[in-house]
């Protein structure tokens, strides 16, 4: 730590760091990279969220998202019946048959194809 606080001060006092010259060549080759693979490249791979309630695992599902990763402990209250109402969510998802109405404001939501 004593070198990270030395060395920062030498940068505090106007020092720039330097490159090691036997990296030279890379710095000013003439070099690409790979292009990105598309797999990478996608950034709507996953979306986190509660398996409870029922509008938002509808809601992750119909995203564009790859993957939805229910999760069952930050973003979910660990009580008995959160924790049962995200499984009987899941089971009803993979099963094709959730679907949530929202009275208050007259909304039905439920799976794409």
């Amino acid at each position: 730590m004593e070198q990270r606080w030395e060395a920062q001060r030498r940068y505090d006092a106007g020092e720039l760091p330097w490159f090691d010259p036997a990296m030279r060549l890379v710095r000013d080759g003439d070099w690409t990279c790979a292009p990105v693979p598309p797999a990478v490249a996608d950034r709507t791979v996953e979306i986190t969220g509660p398996a409870e309630p029922r509008k938002t695992v509808i809601n992750a599902l119909n995203s564009d998202a790859k993957i939805f990763m229910a999760d069952f402990e930050d973003a979910l209250s660990p009580t008995w019946e959160n924790l049962m109402h995200g499984q009987v969510n899941l089971r009803d998802a993979v099963a094709g048959t959730i679907s949530f109405h929202d009275a208050a404001r007259g909304q039905e939501y439920k799976l794409n194809d």
